[in-house]
């Protein structure tokens, strides 16, 4: 009986000596091996998707200080301005002429987000801007943050036919209003005497459109700008931004480390060594800098590759019957999560579809594609998200003007439109997408058969206890007959033409505003339409206070 309790014992080791042989030891090379392997890839990885990252912010800030150009463009060709600068420089009826071109100024200014001044000086050394930090006639709120003096300026930017980029300055303080500002700068130009100097126009854009650039697609990581005498044009969370990192003349290794130290300091990447990558904006002359912190994703794949390997080393300890019950509570679990992930899918599967194909067309090259795909992404996660809620005038004229500026890339501007707001209006609450349906009718009705150039305005002010909206376009007009009806709430869907977007735009502004908002429609045939709004100011705060509790 020993002799066959010993025997039985042996043969108990041998199977256990052999399981280790032929079942552990190889299952934990093959872990370890795998370890590595997945951690060189993983570094790989990182490496080549920071890359992509860079290039993906260089080209949407090329694509965005594009955008901007055009305003510089609008302003330094215009006759209007040059004839009213002209006379400025003559000496004529010079506080007329300069109320008028602020006017001018002040008309240009709410086309595009993050401009916060829009200046002339001309060659007389005059200086009319319209600034909305200051709300002054005399005092800007940049010029006091540029190395530069207003003369220095002057014989930079009016020295060539070029667009001059100047890079953030330091921070600019007014009241309880305070930004940093980068610039951009044109000659003007009278194409009647191209050599002429008459005057030199600065846009003033808010550096948080250099942060939403960069940290749009920052996952993980922080990106920054650079300028190439060392100074931090834009960095999320930095009270550097305007001083210098490094000099003009830093050797590539001095360069990376002033990289490091200001990642560092924003304290947004945690402890540890940080990866530092960069590229150079040849449109701007910046560098685009992306710091990553790697320690801590390698220190979760160790982690998480021991715990895979004590899971598997008890795994095959349990031996067979164990291992198919593991099996079964793994693939459970795995359903578990897949319907999970189906379930949290929906909200970000169109926003995520939009970004693929937004990188398809930046692949090809077609970076107004890209752009358009990018604002209209944007439209939708305004517009579907509490699609009902209430907003901030502020916050729907913003939205507005991404709407607009799509509907202008799609018909290749074929229209113009102006959006003026009264500034004290821009807190007051309102209901999310009220005029949208107005605008819309306007640019795909109104315009249709008109050959005069298309211009669309929407003006936005208090009137007593009122918020008075009007929008106007110079179109086809609406036969007297269907204005009537459609004052009297009939809407009459024709084969052309389907006003049900406007219907419903109306019985939304009295189902939230009550009897005591109101709505007119006139039009002239042939000559255009208009339509104006009257919202109850004290409606729209009850509304507001009514509805803050929802998400």
């Amino acid at each position: 009986m020993k002799k066959i309790r010993q025997g039985k014992k042996g043969i108990k080791i041998q199977f256990v000596i052999a399981f280790v042989i032929t079942a552990v030891i190889p299952i934990l090379l093959v872990n370890i091996v795998y370890y590595y392997h997945t951690s060189k890839l993983v570094q790989q990885n990182v490496e080549s998707m920071t890359r992509a990252n860079l290039e993906q912010v260089k080209v949407s800030l090329d694509v965005w200080l594009d955008s901007y150009e055009d305003i510089l463009f609008q302003v330094y060709t215009d006759d209007n301005i040059v004839e009213l600068v002209d006379k400025i420089n003559a000496g004529e009826d010079v506080a007329n002429n300069r109320k008028m071109l602020r006017k001018t100024l002040r008309g240009l200014f709410y086309t595009k987000d993050y401009v916060k001044s829009i200046s002339i000086i001309t060659e007389s050394g005059e200086l009319v801007f319209y600034d909305q930090l200051t709300a002054s006639t005399t005092q800007t709120s940049w010029l006091d943050s540029m190395a530069l003096s207003q003369e220095e300026l002057y014989e930079e930017i009016s020295s060539d036919n070029k667009t001059h980029l100047f890079s953030t300055g330091e921070k600019t303080v007014f009241g309880s209003n305070s930004c940093y500002l980068f610039h951009i700068g044109h000659r003007i130009i009278d194409y009647r005497n191209v050599k002429k100097k008459c005057g030199v126009v600065m846009v003033s854009i808010d550096e948080k459109l250099l942060e939403e650039v960069c940290s749009a697609p920052a996952e993980n990581g922080l990106n920054f700008i650079v300028d190439g005498e060392g100074i931090l044009v834009s960095c999320a969370n930095s009270e550097e931004v305007g001083s210098g990192i490094f000099t003009g003349a830093a050797g590539e290794e001095e360069k990376k480390s002033a990289f490091q130290r200001t990642a560092e300091r924003t304290r947004l990447l945690g402890d540890g060594e940080l990866s530092v990558y960069s590229v150079y904006d040849e449109k701007t002359g910046w560098e685009i800098v992306r710091a990553t912190n790697q320690n801590e994703l390698l220190r979760e794949l160790h982690r998480q590759q021991k715990i895979l390997g004590l899971i598997m080393l008890l795994s095959l300890l349990a031996v067979l019957p164990m291992m198919e019950k593991f099996k079964k509570s793994v693939e459970k679990q795995k359903n578990a999560e897949i319907a999970a992930l189906e379930a949290q899918i929906n909200p970000h599967f169109l926003y995520n579809t939009l970004d693929t194909i937004s990188w398809m067309a930046i692949d090809r090259d077609e970076y107004e594609i890209s752009n358009m795909i990018a604002t209209l992404a944007r439209i939708l996660r305004y517009g579907i998200s509490d699609s009902n809620g209430i907003v901030k005038i502020k916050d729907e004229i913003d939205w507005l003007k991404q709407y607009i500026f799509l509907q202008q890339t799609k018909l290749k501007n074929s229209f113009e439109c102006h959006i003026n707001v009264e500034p004290e209006l821009m807190e007051i609450p309102i209901h999310k997408l009220l005029l949208q349906p107005f605008i819309e009718n306007a640019i795909l009705h109104g315009f249709e058969g008109v050959d005069r150039a298309h211009r669309l305005q929407m003006d936005m002010k208090r009137e007593g206890e009122f918020i008075k909206i009007e929008i106007e376009d110079n179109g086809c007009g609406i036969s007297d007959e269907i204005v009537q009806e459609m004052n009297q709430g009939i809407f009459r869907k024709t084969e052309d033409k389907n006003h049900i977007g406007m219907e419903n735009a109306i019985t939304r502004l009295y189902m939230y505003y009550g009897e005591k908002t109101k709505v007119t429609i006139g039009s002239r045939p042939g000559e255009g339409t208009l339509i104006r709004i009257w919202i109850p100011v004290r409606e729209a705060v009850n509304s507001d206070e009514s509805g803050s509790g929802r998400g």
